[in-house]
């Protein structure tokens, strides 16, 4: 039974631009479809989660979904929303980059089943590599004009005044090399669709181009939009970086905490692009929202949908668990259940002060620990006066100055969590 894939992407915000006569063509059969996918590093990050998705609906409409790594391409650069030109790879970084975003996109797409719709994974390094330039340039670059290709809005955007830097050719070529890609798929696997984000689409049309005067075929061109959030600042960024989907990268812990902290306006939107929700499911979540926003019903089952989507159910509970536990009431059992990383996550930028294991052990007082040994607070007199005021505890638990630290209070044989009140929160490490 196939679904009507065009109305799926509408309702969830996912279209932006397609070229006529693409719902009919999609509805005529099973159709093959690709989105490029960027192999510059080895994990892929949420800013390509939206052309995978776009894959995996596609499957699921019973359609068959090629994920094309761009090894070829990475060795160019795409100028499409870039101002400079990237640093490009060799193969054996390639390779490596196109078996751990494989297995990365394997959690989405079905590579392994029978079914004729199966998804399959190609590298346009493969039919580019022996290909000279004098071929390419007499068998594609002659089909398509200078005048063709300065009219792409991202040529035109290196080349105005306003760029810091002009285009090297190799970038100029960019949009041959992708369209040429778009025909070889046509040819050999009979791929009649190519998607991606709006900025791609000078660059997919191009294709289409090729197939018409190359091919004497129709291809197809269809654009989701670039996802922006409702503050203007950038998706999927922090201070830190990218989001990545490599654990070893961005932990499971600040991946769930990314989308918990979405504003409500971006919550609502993200939940129709990122979870495999109803239409019936996401309007029921937004009405339970409005009416107790506090809540955060929209943030919170978009954080688990997608948590345990890209790492796993566990991972999504040890994250919520960590991120409810510094409101605890078993807070001192509970931080001891949290690996190493997901507590150095939990505490990130508190100060730190570290105390050697030898010196620990032979005794750590309540002002060695907030003043004399660590500086947390200004003087000794500081410190006294906070024990007295009973404003000090011990992770979480209130402590007077006569209190001696003991290896009892370590959390995983290292840590401990002082608070001055409930905003000034220090960590000592033992080592």
């Amino acid at each position: 039974m196939m679904k009507n894939f065009v109305e799926e992407l509408t309702w969830r915000g996912m279209l932006h631009q397609s070229m006529p006569g693409v719902e009919e063509h999609l509805l005529e059969g099973m159709q093959s479809a690709y989105v490029g996918i960027d192999p510059t590093a080895d994990s892929l990050h949420i800013g390509h989660l939206v052309g995978v998705m776009m894959l995996r609906h596609f499957q699921l409409a019973g359609h068959k979904p090629y994920a094309l790594v761009g090894g070829a391409t990475g060795m160019i650069g795409d100028p499409s929303g870039k101002s400079a030109e990237r640093n490009l790879l060799d193969e054996k970084t390639l390779r490596h980059n196109q078996e751990a975003i494989k297995n990365q996109l394997s959690r989405f797409l079905d590579f392994d089943s029978d079914e004729a719709n199966s998804a399959v994974l190609v590298n346009n390094y493969d039919w580019m590599k022996e290909f000279s330039f004098l071929e390419f340039i007499r068998d594609v670059g002659k089909h398509i004009t200078v005048n063709y290709m300065m009219a792409k809005d991202s040529v035109k955007k290196r080349l105005s005044s306003e760029a810091k830097e002009g285009m090297s050719f190799t970038e100029f070529t960019y949009q041959l090399v992708q369209g040429y890609d778009f025909l070889h798929l046509y040819r050999e696997n009979n791929c009649s669709i190519q998607m991606g984000g709006s900025d791609q689409w000078g660059n997919i049309t191009t294709g289409t181009e090729l197939i018409r005067r190359i091919g004497g075929g129709k291809g197809y061109a269809l654009t989701c939009p670039l996802i922006t959030k409702a503050d203007g600042t950038k998706f999927g960024k922090t201070e830190g970086g990218n989001i990545w989907l490599d654990a070893k990268r961005t932990s499971p812990y600040k991946f769930y905490q990314y989308w918990l902290n979405s504003s409500d306006d971006d919550a609502e939107k993200y939940i129709k692009i990122f979870t495999f929700l109803t239409e019936e499911e996401i309007s029921d979540l937004v009405k339970t929202h409005a009416e107790a926003p506090h809540l955060r019903a929209l943030q919170k089952k978009l954080a688990e949908e997608i948590t345990i989507m890209v790492h796993s159910k566990e991972d999504f509970e040890n994250a919520e668990k960590a991120s409810s536990i510094l409101f605890s009431k078993s807070f001192k059992e509970d931080i001891r259940t949290l690996d190493e990383a997901t507590f150095l996550d939990v505490f990130e930028g508190v100060p730190q002060a570290y105390i050697s294991r030898a010196e620990f052990n032979e005794g750590l007082d309540m002002i060695g620990a907030l003043a004399a040994k660590t500086n947390f607070l200004n003087s000794n007199g500081e410190a006294r006066r906070a024990l007295k005021e009973n404003s000090i505890s011990v992770n979480k638990e209130k402590v007077k100055e006569d209190y001696q630290l003991s290896s009892e209070d370590l959390i995983n044989d290292t840590y401990i969590i002082l608070n001055k009140g409930k905003k000034n929160t220090y960590i000592i490490k033992v080592e």
